[in-house]
Parts: C-alpha cells; structure tokens; sequence
C-alpha cells in the first residue's frame, strides 16, 4: 500500500491524532511510502536538528530510523503493540543541509518479534547513517 492508502489503514488516524504534539511532530517528517515491506519518510533539515558543530545530531537519525522501523513493524503487526528492544546505528557521513530520506526494511517477522533496518541518505544518495532494530509484539 502506498503513503495515500495508508491513508486507508485501520489506525491510521488513531496513530496520526497520537502522533500530533509528539517527538515526532517536532521532527517534521513526511510519509513518502509505505507498503507491507517498506515505510519512507523524509525531513527537511532545519536547525533544530543541527549539534554545536552544525551537522545533523546522531539523535535525530536514531529517533528517524527508529521511528520508521517502528511504523514498519506497527504495520506488520496492526493487532497487537510494538516496541523497540534493539536499536544499532552507524553514522558514515555529516550533512548540514538539503533533505534526508529514511527507508526502512522489514528484515524479519514472528510471532513474538520483529527485525527490520533503515539508511538515511542525502538527496544526491550519500548514505549518512544506517541502522537495525528489534521490535518486541506483545
């Protein structure tokens, strides 16, 4: 399913009226693409995501990775909770400027967990950081 039948998705307005005021607002991502195996978002950089040295903060990254695979894993398991148990990240390159994409992937899914990874790329496609989670369904 795409951004526009998300739309569509039996909480999608439960997690968009829960999303309103949050950590994720203050973010300011937009949804690109979502379907069964994959979410996109991306967000403009704005200062309020720079550290002292005027590049986006790791924390920004881990919370947009995180947040994108945790939208993934919410999709995979719309019936039940979610909630990250795992998160490894790894920062390769600075950005100051332009937008950043974040696609995360469903790695695997059971029962009782979920694993999925995620890369932040720069509009020329410099990949900046990259990471894995682990999702507890309960």
């Amino acid at each position: 399913m795409e951004a526009d039948s998300f739309r569509g998705h039996p909480k999608w307005e439960e997690w968009n009226r829960a999303a309103a005021g949050t950590f994720w607002d203050v973010l300011g991502c937009t949804i690109e693409t979502v379907n069964d195996r994959q979410v996109v978002v991306s967000f403009e950089i704005q200062r309020h995501h720079l550290n002292l040295i005027g590049i986006v903060h790791g924390g920004v990254y881990a919370s947009v990775i995180d947040s994108a695979m945790g939208m993934l894993a919410m999709i995979a398991k719309p019936e039940a909770s979610v909630v990250t148990t795992n998160l490894n990240m790894n920062y390769v390159a600075k950005a100051g400027q332009g937008r950043i994409t974040t696609t995360a992937e469903l790695l695997h899914s059971s029962r009782k967990s979920i694993t999925a990874q995620a890369f932040s790329r720069l509009e020329d496609g410099t990949l900046c950081a990259f990471g894995t989670g682990t999702f507890r369904v309960t």
